[in-house]
């Protein structure tokens, strides 16, 4: 910016209030409630989520659960349609 700017005071005409829209700082700290477990996965899986990770600079075990998460909402989204042939199979020889 080479060049000054000059203000002068001139009438700004219409002027609009903007309701405020933005949520609080409180609600932008929001965190997703955690459940700790432990779940044993293969060195090849966990290999690549460490190797994609170094590559975005973020956790691996941050991936993990977003991936979970996603195939969730994935989920939630196919209607409901009865229990898998595998559950079924195992009652039936019960």
């Amino acid at each position: 910016m080479k060049r000054k700017i000059t203000y002068t005071n001139e009438p700004l005409g219409d002027i609009e209030v903007v309701p405020d829209f933005l949520p609080p700082p409180s609600e932008l700290a929001f965190r997703e409630e955690g459940v700790k477990v432990t779940l044993a996965l293969s060195k090849k899986s966990v290999d690549f989520f460490k190797f994609e990770a170094s590559k975005h600079q973020t956790q691996y075990q941050r991936m993990i659960r977003r991936l979970l998460d996603a195939y969730v909402e994935a989920q939630e989204e196919r209607p409901i349609t009865g229990r898998s042939s595998r559950t079924s199979r195992k009652r039936a020889a019960a």
